[in-house]
């Protein structure tokens, strides 16, 4: 799965909150309304229905109407990517540190 920029933002902006982290780890394995999820948070029906709109417009996780509920459901495959996106940042990074430590033994060598 290709992700560009503007979705790797949303990715994390949405993984940011622990309260949405959460909802994505209790909906990897099986759905649940909202109402059941909205039970075990500190908040109103409504700002937990938020936290499903900000995880659902992310890619995190998809909603599905039975009946009257919409079953909540995580995305393995955008959990993926957001795991591939930190994959290459720690990539990134792992190879300016080592030119940087090139760069000092280099400097280090042709002291006097």
């Amino acid at each position: 799965m290709v992700v560009g920029q503007i979705e790797v933002d949303r990715l994390f902006q949405a993984l940011a909150d622990a309260t949405r982290r959460d909802i994505v780890r209790r909906t990897i394995d099986d759905s649940f309304s909202i109402s059941t999820l909205a039970r075990d948070y500190p908040m109103s029906f409504a700002a937990v229905q938020k936290h499903v709109a900000v995880l659902e417009r992310a890619g995190l996780v998809t909603k599905q109407r039975k009946g009257r509920e919409h079953l909540v459901a995580g995305n393995v495959a955008a959990l993926n990517a957001a795991h591939d996106a930190l994959d290459r940042l720690e990539l990134l990074w792992r190879d300016r540190v080592a030119r940087l430590g090139d760069l000092l033994a280099a400097d280090l060598d042709s002291t006097p």
